[in-house]
């Protein structure tokens, strides 16, 4: 359970007592909202429904999703507690650059122009550098050329990171890591080229001519047949194509013979 300082403890007392909460139930919303940077808050609390999310001045979020009285309740009480944070020192002083500290980070890596939190992970970007805690466990990264706007967590139940930058989405075990633990299984870097499917160098089989040769008989057979006169008249036809040079000797002669057959 997170320690607090003595004015820490009689808050969260009165305040379980207003609400009718356990200590440990305001305890475990304070973490969330203090976590949360004190504008937001991502808790697990069975007193308050199980798993919710608070954003300040948004949209409240509880497992019972209909019970209005609840959501009103979390709203009220996280409200409470982000301005409790801001005025009062309730958690004890932790040096900077250590576990449990809202100076989590190295302390060589100075201050970070962008910082939050996701679950039970915080993060904080600074040029060329990201540092990612993960239950007390901090690790930094080499951001390399990348510009990031933003950190998020896959949801389910792993820890899975992305960032965006300029060249899109980047997940974070892609980054070399320069100090502590990877916080997942290292995936392919971006930065290098996928390597390319080994290709099957076995012999393709000749391709086999499908093709059968057209049959004559069954063309024959579906022909239109004419009667001798009208046979006739169109071998005429065709002879005064010939000499007018529209067909020639050979193909006169071809469909002449081929007239004949239908007879």
């Amino acid at each position: 359970m997170q320690k607090l300082t003595d004015i820490g403890e009689n808050l969260v007392n009165n305040i379980a007592s207003r609400y009718g909460l356990s200590h440990d139930a305001v305890v475990h919303m304070l973490v969330a909202v203090n976590n949360g940077g004190g504008s937001m808050a991502q808790f697990n609390c069975p007193e308050l429904g199980g798993s919710g999310q608070w954003m300040r001045g948004g949209m409240t979020m509880v497992g019972d999703m209909f019970n209005n009285g609840l959501k009103n309740t979390v709203d009220n009480l996280c409200n409470e507690l982000a301005d409790i944070l801001v005025n009062n020192q309730v958690f004890p002083v932790i040096p900077a650059g250590t576990p449990g500290s809202n100076q989590w980070w190295p302390g060589d890596l100075g201050t970070p122009f962008s910082s939050g939190a996701q679950n039970n992970i915080r993060y904080a970007v600074f040029p060329n550098r990201l540092a990612v805690e993960l239950n007390g466990q901090v690790s930094v990264y080499d951001t390399l050329d990348n510009n990031i706007s933003g950190v998020s967590q896959q949801q389910g139940g792993n820890t899975s990171l992305t960032f965006s930058s300029q060249w899109g989405n980047i997940s974070v075990s892609s980054l070399p890591l320069l100090s502590g633990q990877s916080i997942e299984p290292p995936q392919n870097n971006f930065a290098e080229p996928a390597m390319a499917p080994q290709q099957d160098m076995t012999p393709m089989p000749e391709p086999v001519n499908t093709i059968e040769p057209m049959n004559t008989a069954t063309l024959d057979s579906t022909a239109p047949q004419y009667s001798t006169n009208e046979t006739l008249e169109i071998i005429e036809k065709l002879a005064q194509l010939r000499d007018i040079g529209a067909l020639t000797e050979d193909e006169y002669n071809v469909k002449k013979m081929d007239l004949l057959k239908r007879i």
